[in-house]
């Protein structure tokens, strides 16, 4: 019993359901065929289960005819991605395939020697097929079962008491055949999914490289079968360690691999259209498509975007970020690569980043005699790394010292003595207006220069 398939090896199998088919969708008159031979003298050999003295796969064999029709009912009925396929295959060849499928199981039933290898090339090509036509990988599998479930509800209804060895020889049977056609059916399937998405990922990878390097990507767009949206969310992406990356004893590698695994498919999962990525266990380049209509992205949808990766991954995920059209893609990219690296040389943090909360910071980072400059004041304090983070500090909490000295876990004191030692070495005091903004963008040359 095999499962529903195109072509000259189309399989289908029977599926459960009471003994009269229930309403359902209809199933196409069947077209002309050739008569099916009548059973061989093999077949009507009795060395398999009997109910009532009579033996089962003969039974069986008497009521492939109808059953077929009731089979393919069922399947269209339980299992609606089935309607996919043209009628002229439901009607022809697949219902042809259920009542050989029906005779294949007879045989198991007959003989109790599981389908060969033959048959069950049969079935990962049958299943392959129905990969490639987008039936669920759940509905192929079900076919076997529904049909299975069918025939062993007609035999099963006449047996007795009685018969409960034969029963349970038949149901034996019956688990056998299904362990290795589900296990074709998967192998076939998995198979053609793994071809098909080795392909689909090879052209979206020469589109996200396209669009990287500048020039009209539709051609890759094309090949790709992905349809160019009027602009791209463009993301640079950092991936923090995951915790078990550094726990001892721990493959890391292993860990990496896991958490990048997550964070794809969250990914995918999470938005509408086709992601083009290029992502290491460190990040990469994202682009999503986006139809927002503001100048910048939308930074509320963003950030829920990167808290969703970031806890699917299990790791704090820091991003430069910006839009455009694909045409503007390659420029883009380096800019939001250069936002995510001023805002973490900035210590500003995971999240997303746009260029303008680092305006003064990327700017002060652009190569140039003034950043130079400005770095060069904070110079003095190069030997001293408790002064120059005490500086950061400060500035970061607003210039309140207490902050500051509970961030730094110090006595208000110590900040106050590590200001003034700071003032002393570069002639700039934190407190005295003038030179705030001066040390602000000293600090920021200094974070960002190479």
């Amino acid at each position: 019993m095999t499962a529903p398939k195109t072509g000259a090896d189309a399989h289908t199998t029977p599926g459960p359901g009471p003994s009269t088919p229930g309403p359902g969708p209809s199933v196409p008159e069947p077209g002309p065929s050739v008569p099916e031979p009548g059973p061989s003298a093999a077949e009507l050999a009795d060395d398999g289960p009997r109910f009532g003295g009579r033996p089962v796969h003969l039974r069986l064999l008497a009521l492939a005819p109808a059953l077929a029709g009731e089979v393919m009912v069922r399947l269209l009925d339980r299992l609606p991605a089935y309607h996919s396929l043209p009628p002229e295959q439901l009607r022809g060849e697949i219902t042809r395939q259920v009542e050989r499928g029906i005779r294949s199981f007879v045989e198991v039933l007959r003989t109790g020697v599981l389908p060969g290898e033959a048959e069950l090339a049969r079935i990962r090509e049958s299943s392959a097929r129905r990969a490639d036509e987008g039936v669920p990988l759940e509905s192929v599998v079900g076919a076997y079962h529904l049909g299975a479930q069918l025939c062993a509800a007609r035999v099963l209804a006449e047996a007795s008491p009685t018969d409960l060895p034969d029963v349970a020889t038949a149901q034996d049977r019956l688990l056998g055949y299904l362990r290795v056609v589900s296990c074709a059916v998967a192998a076939g399937y998995v198979q053609e999914r793994q071809a098909a998405l080795g392909g689909e990922q090879v052209s979206r990878q020469a589109l996200l490289s396209r669009l990287l390097e500048g020039g009209d990507p539709r051609a890759a767009a094309d090949r790709a079968g992905i349809r160019l949206p009027a602009r791209y969310l463009v993301l640079s992406l950092a991936i923090g360690p995951h915790p078990d990356e550094g726990r001892p004893g721990v493959n890391r590698s292993v860990v990496a691999r896991r958490k990048l695994r997550r964070l794809r498919a969250e990914l995918e999962r999470r938005t509408d259209e086709v992601p083009l990525a290029a992502l290491s266990a460190d990040g990469g380049p994202v682009l999503l498509p986006d139809d927002s209509r503001g100048p910048v992205p939308d930074r509320t949808a963003l950030a829920a975007l990167l808290e969703r990766l970031a806890r699917a991954c299990g790791a704090e995920l820091t991003a430069g970020a910006t839009v455009a059209a694909p045409a503007e893609v390659a420029a883009a990219a380096r800019l939001a690569a250069e936002i995510r690296q001023v805002a973490e040389a900035t210590g500003r943090g995971p999240g997303p980043h746009l260029l303008d909360d680092v305006l003064v910071e990327y700017q002060l980072s652009r190569p140039g005699p003034a950043r130079d400059a400005l770095a060069a004041l904070l110079a003095p304090l190069a030997a001293r790394p408790e002064l120059l983070g005490t500086l950061r500090a400060f500035l970061t909490c607003g210039l309140d010292r207490r902050r500051t000295a509970a961030k730094l876990q110090v006595h208000p004191n110590t900040v106050d003595y590590r200001l003034r030692r700071t003032a002393d070495l570069t002639g700039l005091d934190a407190v005295r207006g003038p030179d705030l903004l001066t040390l602000r963008a000293a600090l920021a040359a200094h974070d960002t220069a190479p």
